[in-house]
């Protein structure tokens, strides 16, 4: 390996290391894991407006941000609140405003083919910054 490609590598893995950061992604992952881990995160998707449960978008690639703020703001205006949704709320509107997470703002429209209860919203969460992690 020569040294240029040395330096290509270690600065990959600083601006990996920067956009990490800039995504708050411990503390997401964090704050989504302790929302796994309540009982509203079992309550199944309906449609029905009466219904506690929701349906929220499971978002296509590069518009997860935008669908990450719709879904945890519907949480918000359906009883669900808690610090840990205020904290990946506001965490999310941030990042996508400022465009701080690239790969997950290809646009501030929420864009998605399906959508899945809170358990299926909060693993995609999950999954996502996971994967910015690495």
């Amino acid at each position: 390996m020569n040294a240029s490609m040395l330096s290509y590598i270690l600065l990959s893995c600083v601006l990996l290391s920067v956009q990490a950061q800039r995504c708050q992604v411990n503390d997401i992952i964090r704050y989504t894991t302790i929302l796994l881990n309540e009982s509203l995160a079992s309550c199944p998707c309906r449609e029905t407006a009466a219904s506690a449960c929701s349906c929220l978008p499971i978002p296509e690639p590069g518009h997860e941000l935008a669908c990450f703020v719709e879904g945890t703001e519907h949480m918000l205006q359906n009883n669900m609140a808690s610090k840990e949704i205020l904290f990946i709320n506001r965490s999310f509107q941030i990042q996508r405003d400022r465009n701080l997470c690239e790969s997950l703002t290809r646009g501030k429209k929420c864009q998605y083919k399906t959508k899945g209860d809170v358990k299926t919203f909060l693993k995609e969460i999950l999954k996502t910054y996971q994967a910015i992690k690495k």
